[in-house]
């Protein structure tokens, strides 16, 4: 079975969040163990500096890369990254299947993103879309695709 390891940076702190991620792991049960771990992202003041945010990245970077599970295919979610279509995305963790990966890590940064080495250390950048969306939504949104991409490549009636 694939194994799933969404690393983000941040807690959840609404309860309609957590909800909602608490039904797409259940969902997610028949087709990989998916581990979700949350690391602390670094405080910056409520106006930090473009330095202060540089740092802060470079932080958070040394434990986000310390976490990633050696051999893992690692997607940077990130705004500069590809899109792709829900057909696409199940196509392509299919493949990555078939190549015999079997551990996956999504990492999604802080609220200012993630750090060039992180980025640099990805496999492959991911974007959900151009529009903006509150940062704590995006795991909820990854686990949604993630589930459309599995009842795709299984012929569900999810996706239509």
């Amino acid at each position: 079975m694939l194994n799933v390891t969404i690393l983000c940076l941040g807690k959840l702190k609404e309860p309609w969040l957590r909800s909602a991620v608490a039904e797409y792991a259940k969902r997610l049960t028949p087709f990989c163990k998916l581990t979700i771990i949350e690391k602390t992202p670094v405080r910056l003041p409520s106006e930090p500096s473009e330095a202060q945010i540089a740092a802060a990245l470079r932080e958070e970077a040394e434990v986000i890369l310390r976490d990633i599970p050696a051999g893992a295919y690692v997607y940077a979610m990130c705004i500069e990254g590809n899109q792709r279509s829900s057909e696409e995305f199940s196509r392509e963790l299919s493949q990555l299947g078939v190549n015999g990966e079997s551990h996956i890590v999504f990492l999604i940064g802080s609220s200012y993103g993630l750090a060039d080495e992180v980025k640099r250390r990805a496999n492959a950048k991911l974007s959900m879309s151009e529009m903006t969306f509150p940062h704590q939504l995006a795991r909820v949104m990854l686990l949604e695709q993630l589930y459309r991409a599995f009842m795709i490549d299984r012929g569900g009636k999810y996706h239509k």
